[in-house]
């Protein structure tokens, strides 16, 4: 490439680029990247897969094995395992003793380290085959890329595609040379990335172990997917990582228009889907701070929007949608009759992305298929020094799982609703209690520090729902309650019978269990115990 050397920049620090070692798994961007170089008359070496693509194209190179003088081994096992190549790269330019050794070995310097790694987490995920993943495990490629970020005062190293062009414009620039703050991002680069690949590989090895042990080291992983506009408030900075595990969610969910996905929405998104994706019927939730403010099961989508609403209007504005149903036209037009920032499906008919496309601003987001069950993940939450980890709450209750302890027990009805309200409290922050009727949440109380208080912001809104009403009722007459843990006294249950309740079902363990059996039997309430809790914190 043609340069007017007399305008070019020269920084004391930085590193003229002579030769170049290039291993690469992915291969996109190398033959531009590769053509850059020989043009600017630097000396390619590159390993056996990546010699042959760039011998294909014409381009001039060596083959790693000319530059070490022993094969490739092991069925390529082993083949940049050298002295010759890491001395190479590790030399420092500026101790005579490191030149005067290099001279003596007949090594030659090697100022340019392009390498991407075998895709390990890609394997994993389309084979199970314990042999293809352990062979896809790279090792040749992390060790040129740690000794060339080490020695980034002297060496450049590419990990990336992205970064190709960058090294490309700075060589322009200085002469053939890259500077020392580039060098040093592009290591900080190096490092980030061989860290996230040795994380994937230990969360793998821990995925086959058959006890429920945790590891002594667990280490967090992901890669840069977006810089947020803000975090929860303006003066927050934030941003979303992707693990690449391409676990089904809002992460890797598609966007189809809108503004770009606020911290706020992403949370959200994320409660909404693990409500809907946990029933087969048609399911929605509205969403509003992380807590769902109605979710309702129907016979279509679009029904189960409007009860989901009904549930609690007012909450609602403002909030997220989200269904586990394609999105047909008519439910597009049900939910944007109240204001809404952000809708999330499985699918959407053409008809329906026409309409919500003229909502310029509105978020909506595209799943795919829902899984059939729910996939176990370790929740991780960090702290000043440190992090919890435990795995996410799956657990469902099911008729099969629970204890009738009243006199009666529930109808068929009741116990359709109480299983229902049961598995939404999952995601109600404690304590949480939910009313249910006819399988539609009919007021949601939760965050409060007494399970009483939460039993009685339910019923709150409930009754302040209903005088808004053209014809008031009691809104709670006949429905069910859940509770996300044991009712610690009599109170949460008495406040719940006299609103209307038929029947409860809660976890149980309490040292006055029996008391809140015997007040239960009094009102002819039918209760159940499930034996298992869903705080959420």
């Amino acid at each position: 490439m043609a340069t007017d050397q007399s305008n070019l920049i020269t920084d004391p620090n930085s590193v003229h680029i002579k030769r170049a070692l290039i291993s690469v798994s992915n291969k996109s961007g190398i033959e531009k990247l590769a053509l850059a170089l020989n043009a600017r008359g630097v000396e390619l070496i590159a390993t056996q897969g990546t010699f042959a693509y760039l011998n294909e194209k014409g381009i001039p190179c060596a083959e790693i094995t000319d530059f070490t003088g022993v094969p490739e081994l092991l069925e390529g096992r082993v083949k940049t395992l050298h002295p010759k190549i890491h001395s190479g790269i590790l030399a420092k330019r500026d101790q005579e003793s490191h030149k005067e050794a290099l001279a003596e070995h007949d090594i030659s310097m090697i100022d340019l380290v392009v390498v991407n790694l075998y895709p390990f987490v890609d394997v994993v995920r389309e084979n199970a085959d314990e042999a293809t993943c352990l062979d896809n495990i790279d090792i040749g490629g992390i060790a040129m890329i740690r000794s060339a970020a080490k020695n980034y005062q002297h060496v450049v190293v590419a990990t990336d595609p992205k970064e190709y062009q960058l090294i490309l414009a700075d060589m322009d620039v200085h002469n053939g040379a890259v500077t020392q703050s580039l060098r040093k991002k592009l290591a900080t680069n190096a490092f980030s990335m061989a860290a996230t690949y040795d994380a994937n590989i230990a969360s793998w090895f821990m995925g086959q172990k058959q006890d429920a042990d945790f590891p002594a080291r667990m280490s967090l992983s992901g890669s840069l997917d977006r810089i947020l506009l803000y975090g929860e408030n303006p003066h927050q900075k934030a941003a979303l990582y992707n693990t690449g595990d391409h676990a089904f969610g809002i992460v890797n969910a598609r966007q189809i228009q809108g503004e770009e996905l606020s911290y706020n929405n992403i949370l959200d998104g994320d409660t909404g889907l693990r409500i809907v994706a946990g029933f087969a019927s048609p399911c929605v939730a509205i969403i509003k701070h992380a807590n769902p403010s109605g979710v309702a099961i129907a016979d279509n989508i679009q029904e189960a929007y409007l009860r989901a609403l009904a549930s609690d209007k007012d909450s609602a504005y403002g909030g997220c949608v989200a269904l586990n149903h394609r999105v047909d036209l008519a439910t597009a037009r049900a939910i944007m009759k109240n204001y809404t920032v952000l809708i999330i499906a499985p699918s959407y008919e053409h008809e329906a992305l026409t309409f919500l496309a003229e909502h310029k601003k509105l978020r909506v987001i595209a799943t795919g298929e829902m899984p059939e069950t729910p996939e176990s993940f370790w929740e991780k939450r960090s702290l000043a020094g440190g992090f919890l980890v435990q795995n996410h709450d799956i657990l469902r209750a099911t008729a099969e799982d629970i204890e009738v302890v009243t006199e009666r027990g529930p109808t068929e009805r009741e116990l359709k609703d109480l299983l229902f309200a049961f598995n939404v409290s999952r995601y109600v922050t404690s304590n949480a209690i939910v009313y249910a009727r006819d399988q539609v949440t009919v007021a949601i109380g939760g965050g409060q520090a007494s399970r009483v208080d939460a039993a009685r912001c339910a019923i709150y809104k409930a009754e302040l729902r209903a005088k808004q009403m053209e014809e008031p009722q009691n809104l709670l007459k006949n429905s069910v309650v859940a509770s996300d843990g044991f009712f610690p006294f009599a109170d949460s249950l008495i406040a719940a019978a006299d609103a209307g309740v038929t029947a409860v079902i809660q976890p149980g363990g309490s040292i006055r269990d029996q008391e809140v059996i015997d007040a239960a039997d009094d009102r002819a309430i039918a209760m159940v115990f499930t034996k298992q809790r869903h705080f959420r914190h």
